[in-house]
């Protein structure tokens, strides 16, 4: 069974964006980087919202040919070039990003499938609305949260609207460079 490995830079005060959905109080330099990239051997899908999905696919797949990309920009490029890119919307796609699977019809029984089948672990990056309804159905195995040495005091809340707890277990805690803390916990079942 694979698992969903949900990545997310947050704010102390646990939000995701700013009340215009701002994110440039993210701190994201070389060794955040790495250590997001280095789910790179352990998944092979990357799973998006509607919205993240279109800035990735208006990003990404331009990244090996302009000459100013970075080495660690160029590795992620690889691996998202391989890898099967999932998106959960309801709305039909503008273009073809290759290797785009489209679900949403009904995300429980989809996310499922996608979680039964062969291959790596599955990563959810950032899409803070579908990690709140995969959150409500119970479907994030592993939770790898980016906290932010800022408070916002306003914007959109990354934890709300459960409707019951969810129990994890603290299985990492990492400091990097610009006062960021990674802390990663498992879901106990």
């Amino acid at each position: 069974m694979r698992n969903v490995i949900f990545l997310m830079h947050i704010s102390v005060d646990g939000l995701v964006a700013g009340p215009n959905g701002e994110m440039d109080w993210i701190t994201y330099n070389e060794e955040v980087a790495e250590d997001a990239h280095s789910l790179h051997a352990s998944t092979d899908a990357a799973v998006y919202g509607r919205v993240t999905y279109d800035m990735m696919a208006n990003y990404w797949p331009n990244v090996l040919s302009d000459p100013d990309s970075s080495p660690g920009e160029r590795r992620h490029a690889r691996w998202l070039d391989a890898a099967t890119k999932v998106v959960a919307t309801h709305r039909p796609l503008d273009g073809g990003w290759a290797g785009t699977v489209v679900i949403g019809k009904d995300l429980a029984t989809e996310m499922a499938a996608l979680k039964a089948q062969p291959g790596k672990d599955l990563w959810l990056l950032g899409s803070p609305t579908l990690a709140q309804a995969l959150m409500q159905l119970d479907l994030i195995d592993e939770y790898r949260l980016n906290v932010n040495p800022v408070i916002l005091g306003r914007g959109k809340r990354l934890f709300s609207g459960l409707d019951l707890p969810r129990h994890l277990a603290l299985t990492a805690v990492k400091s990097f460079k610009g006062g960021v803390t990674g802390l990663r916990y498992a879901r106990i079942r």
